[in-house]
């Protein structure tokens, strides 16, 4: 609000009182100022159900792309943590916490729009996982402990931007977890393009989102090379032979060890060839023969404390080799110092504009804020980056 009003009852006052205010609002000298509570009943009503908050921010963003300062060709995406209006004092564990035993119509606002996304993939079904804390006041938010301090309830606001000028071209409102905010990141790639037209060349964000489905996704379904470094767990630290030892050969669907033998996944020969199919994390098992490793030499320093070596490769691996290959290119350590835009986009947001903790409540009211302080960053930088019209004398 303007001149650090926080509160609609004081900006009732100011609208009374402050004739630059009733001239904004079209108000005359006579007429009776708004109660305050028209302004919640609106925002929460008509401007709600109407995405007003949205449509707003999509004009700003189509501005600054006929203004040339976005050209949708390098994106870059991040999640930042933003404290819910919410405490641990008025919360329970979610053992006891009920939702089938809440009557919608008595329930607060925030508690209804919880029960309203359950099944929504940003929220309610955004992990099985269920959190440690669940509060009564905003359930819909994530009790998190992920900056390393205290933890507390927040949700987390997802920025999808162009590299060019730092303009944010999509924003989301997720809870505070890597499931939901890899998933925004494809709810936004596809909304900009559905909404601008934009298809980018490549996509830049951090280890978080280098997981083998989300690579897939971007190299295999959309097209967009993945400037991302891969999840990778396949590392030892006992001084055995890695995964990165083993030799693959794509056409035989073979690995071959460091001692000259094969890792197949099946070593019997059927009559009909069977389909191999991966476990419930992707994974296909390659395994070498036990004869072969136990008349190995370097059986010590491959498999010392098992009977046979064992390879686990992903099915998403061929995009995973992408990135991998993006990653040793002179493009890629570009693409690491214009990451940086997002996260200064971040600090700004939090130090500048002050939203370090959220006012309104719910998922709609995370999403409003997120939205509003998006548009504001994208006004400055339009008022920044163009020029200023020459005033005729």
């Amino acid at each position: 609000m303007p001149d650090g009003i926080r509160s609609e009852r004081r900006l009732c006052e100011e609208v009374h009182l402050n004739l630059a205010y009733r001239w904004f609002c079209r108000l005359d000298l006579a007429d009776r100022v708004p109660n305050h509570s028209t302004f919640s009943k609106n925002r929460h009503g008509r401007f709600r159900d109407s995405d007003l908050l949205r449509h707003l921010f999509e004009t700003v963003v189509a501005s600054c792309i006929a203004e040339g300062l976005a050209s949708g060709q390098r994106l870059a995406a991040d999640a930042s943590i933003i404290q819910a209006d919410a405490n641990r004092q008025n919360s329970t564990p979610k053992s006891d916490w009920h939702p089938a035993s809440i009557d919608p119509e008595e329930a607060p606002r925030a508690v209804r729009e919880y029960l309203e996304t359950l099944d929504d993939a940003a929220f309610g079904a955004a992990s099985p996982v269920e959190p440690k804390f669940t509060s009564h006041s905003d359930p819909a938010s994530q009790w998190t402990g992920a900056r390393g301090g205290p933890a507390y309830f927040a949700y987390s606001t997802n920025y999808l931007i162009d590299t060019d000028n730092g303009v944010i071209l999509d924003v989301e409102a997720t809870r505070s977890i890597r499931q939901a905010e890899v998933g925004s990141v494809r709810t936004m790639i596809d909304r900009v393009n559905d909404t601008f037209g934009l298809t980018p060349e490549r996509l830049i964000a951090d280890t978080a989102y280098g997981t083998g489905a989300m690579l897939d996704w971007l190299d295999q379904r959309r097209g967009i090379a993945p400037h991302i470094p891969v999840v990778d767990k396949s590392g030892r630290s006992d001084g055995t032979f890695e995964r990165a030892d083993f030799a693959y050969d794509a056409e035989r669907d073979v690995y071959t060890c460091p001692g000259g033998r094969e890792l197949k996944q099946s070593r019997r020969a059927f009559t009909k060839p069977r389909e191999k199919k991966p476990d419930e994390d992707g994974m296909l098992r390659y395994r070498a023969s036990k004869a072969d490793c136990d008349a190995c030499d370097l059986k010590a320093r491959c498999c010392p404390k098992e009977p046979s070596r064992k390879i686990l490769r992903s099915i998403f691996e061929p995009s995973r080799d992408r990135a991998r290959a993006i990653a040793r290119t002179a493009d890629y350590a570009i693409s690491c110092k214009l990451r940086k835009k997002v996260e200064m986009l971040f600090a700004h947001l939090k130090r500048i504009l002050r939203l370090s903790r959220l006012r309104l409540r719910g998922p709609n009211g995370a999403r409003d804020e997120f939205h509003l302080g998006a548009t504001a960053q994208n006004l400055r930088k339009l008022a920044k980056l163009l020029p200023v019209p020459e005033v005729a004398r």
